[in-house]
């Protein structure tokens, strides 16, 4: 027996699915108002949602992608409505929606519906992905998502191009259609053969990271993408090598790396994405406590500001290993300022000091040495512009200026 929600301002539509529900044995939750769903879905963690579109305080669009980008999204949600359109229906679905259905209901697509969406077990059980849903404060990953969505409406081989510990199946799940086939992981590359295309077909077959395959894997790689297009399925692969390192280093054919990156996309370093920080901190945070891998917990305005500053030179896996420890080793629910301290300057012992770039041209050794030298002032004074002023000797404006010139984060503007 499964537990649904079903939320619909409706008393009427509330009743008849709630009837229909039970006869199949099923629990049944109402709600009216997204008000009154978050409070069942937090209290009761249902395993479907039953979501209608037009509500009197919170339309189910809205609640979706609030759900999404908390990292609630942990269940199935099917979207409901009498007057949708066809273009509702896809951002529904891009968001996270499982499914749409039409008012009035038919029962057969009600009950096959949910059937399918219970059935479902790798969508409901397997750990969320990060939602892109609720992000692109910056320009550059605002760019990124538009660019993603362009991307997703052709079939052409794609290489994602980026620095280490970006985890690219993120962005490279935002290609595939709902419901569709996504493959991912070297090891499938042990034994390529028919079965693998037809488990692929009509959807992404994902190689994270080109540089780890053999020279057999690369064959069976060759192999497949040879016959994409008859099975209609897409191959999407990253590397944060170039082309000529990949032939160089790892044996590459070049034919093959030319089928491979017919088109290509750069994924920016999280350093360029300083604005989105706070938002994919707090997503992952509350994946984590809703997988029940820590206690309750929540982010101080401060903390997530030192998040901000920060470089990350490992990227989003280096954010995600850093909230992941805040969230396990923090003594009390919010996590503030001096955590965030706390767990970076562990991170920093444990990676060698960055090396003074003396083998550069002048110009280029200049600019590295200020970007550490203001990245470490950023830090120690938690963003203050007016103390960064004055340790650094420089005047406010020449300040602003030369930490955008440096694509440095601007801390706080207000007098310390």
């Amino acid at each position: 027996m499964a537990q649904i929600l079903v939320v619909d301002d409706e008393i009427g539509i509330r009743e008849l699915l709630s009837e229909i529900l039970a006869d199949e044995g099923h629990g049944v939750t109402l709600a009216d108002c997204a008000g009154a769903a978050r409070r069942l879905r937090d209290a009761n963690r249902p395993d479907l949602v039953l979501l209608d579109i037009w509500m009197p305080d919170t339309d189910g669009i809205s609640l979706l992608k609030e759900w999404a980008g908390n990292g609630q999204l942990t269940m199935p949600v099917v979207m409901m409505s009498g007057h949708g359109t066809i273009e509702t229906a896809v951002e529904a679905t891009r968001i996270g929606a499982l499914d749409y259905l039409e008012k009035p209901i038919a029962l057969q697509r009600l009950l096959t519906t949910v059937k399918r969406a219970l059935r479902n077990h790798e969508l409901a059980a397997a750990p969320r992905q990060l939602s892109m849903a609720m992000l692109g404060r910056s320009a550059s990953l605002s760019e990124l998502r538009k660019r993603l969505a362009q991307l997703a409406r052709t079939s052409a081989p794609l290489l994602l191009c980026g620095e280490q510990g970006m985890l690219p199946e993120l962005f490279a799940r935002q290609l595939a259609a709902p419901g569709a086939p996504f493959l991912t992981g070297a090891e499938l590359m042990a034994d390529a053969s028919s079965e693998l295309l037809t488990r692929a077909g009509g959807g992404i077959l994902f190689m994270p990271d080109l540089a780890r395959l053999s020279r057999g894997e690369q064959k069976n790689l060759e192999f497949l993408q040879a016959r994409a297009d008859k099975y209609k399925m897409r191959i999407v692969s990253f590397s944060a090598l170039d082309a000529k390192a990949l032939v160089e280093r790892c044996g590459y054919d070049a034919a093959l790396l030319a089928c491979l990156s017919e088109l290509t996309l750069r994924l920016p370093p999280l350093r360029e994405c300083a604005e989105d920080i706070p938002d994919l901190a707090a997503q992952m945070l509350a994946q984590l406590v809703e997988s029940r891998a820590c206690a309750p917990r929540r982010f101080a305005i401060g903390a997530l500001n030192a998040l901000r500053l920060h470089r990350w030179p490992g990227n989003l896996a280096e954010l995600e290993h850093a909230v992941k420890n805040l969230a396990i080793t923090s003594l009390d629910e919010e996590i503030d300022v001096a955590d965030v301290e706390r767990v970076l300057t562990a991170q920093a012992g444990q990676a060698p000091a960055p090396a003074l770039a003396l083998d550069r041209p002048y110009r280029e050794a200049r600019e590295a040495f200020e970007r550490v030298y203001f990245e470490k002032l950023l830090a120690a004074e938690n963003g203050s512009m007016s103390r960064v002023a004055e340790r650094s000797g420089l005047e406010r404006t020449h300040l602003y200026r030369k930490l955008k010139a440096l694509g440095l984060p601007v801390g706080r503007r207000e007098e310390a």
